[in-house]
């Protein structure tokens, strides 16, 4: 049998995703991302899963697209048939909004080089954990076109506007380091699958429908003015105080004592 190319693996109350395709670099397939949605299913329907960390397989994390999908061959249609467009909309920009609605909030551990859309992924998750010897790497521009799954806004979120496009431009590689310093990822790590697991059993304890309220709180705040914004911080503090975690976290407060969420 064909080994997966996605790994998903219940460790108590933390999903661990793996992609895995390490001959690849972990460069994604349509296939692979139809498995990819389907590990994603499977954590946002076990209640008991809440948390999640993405992660790649021997030495890089996802070296973004895999071009042998892609058609150059000689003969009629080839502009059509090496069109980029229709796996970004069909693969790429589905994985990315995935990742935005996920149930759970979501750690990278990024344990080599991200590159092309592999950067973007990393983005797109909540929390992100490099290793001291990762990389990240805009790798567009070296084949004509602009980054994707995301790339080119979160970039711009992440990093300024300055340093996006620069990077976005040259292509030039991206250390860890510099990445963390420049507000790219969360931390640098020896281990970052052991520091992206203990965050992410750290996130599985706590009220998890409020992590993922101001995962979305946050990423829409750039949208909206400070007035709009605050009518929906209202309508979402009041859509949580009718949850579970609400009333135990300010139980637990009042009883000092510790708080036993459930995420609901």
């Amino acid at each position: 049998m064909t080994e997966p190319t996605v790994l998903l693996e219940e460790r108590g109350a933390v999903a661990v995703l793996t992609l895995n395709r390490p001959q690849a670099l972990n460069s994604l397939t349509r296939h692979m991302h139809q498995e990819f949605w389907a590990a994603l299913d499977r954590v946002d329907a076990n209640p008991q899963l809440r948390a999640l960390v993405l992660t790649g397989a021997g030495r890089g994390f996802c070296a973004g697209a895999d071009l042998s999908e892609f058609d150059f061959s000689d003969g009629p249609n080839a502009i059509e048939r090496a069109d980029p467009g229709p796996v970004i909309d069909q693969c790429f920009n589905p994985t990315t909004r995935r990742l935005q609605r996920s149930r759970v909030p979501t750690i990278a551990a990024v344990n080599g080089v991200a590159a092309g859309a592999g950067a973007s992924i990393v983005m797109a998750c909540d929390i992100a954990i490099a290793a001291p010897g990762a990389s990240f790497i805009q790798a567009f521009s070296k084949i004509g076109l602009i980054p994707d799954a995301g790339g080119s806004w979160l970039l711009v979120e992440r990093l300024g506007l300055a340093r996006a496009m620069a990077l976005a431009m040259t292509g030039d590689k991206l250390s860890a380091a510099q990445a963390k310093e420049w507000g790219m990822i969360w931390d640098v790590a020896d281990n970052c699958l052991a520091s992206a697991l203990a965050m992410a059993e750290r996130l599985a304890v706590m009220p998890t429908r409020a992590l993922t309220a101001t995962r979305e709180l946050m990423r829409g705040a750039g949208q909206r003015t400070l007035d709009q914004h605050l009518d929906v911080e209202r309508d979402t503090q009041s859509a949580l105080g009718r949850t579970h975690d609400y009333f135990e976290g300010v139980k637990a407060f009042l009883e000092k004592r510790a708080p036993q969420f459930k995420g609901e």
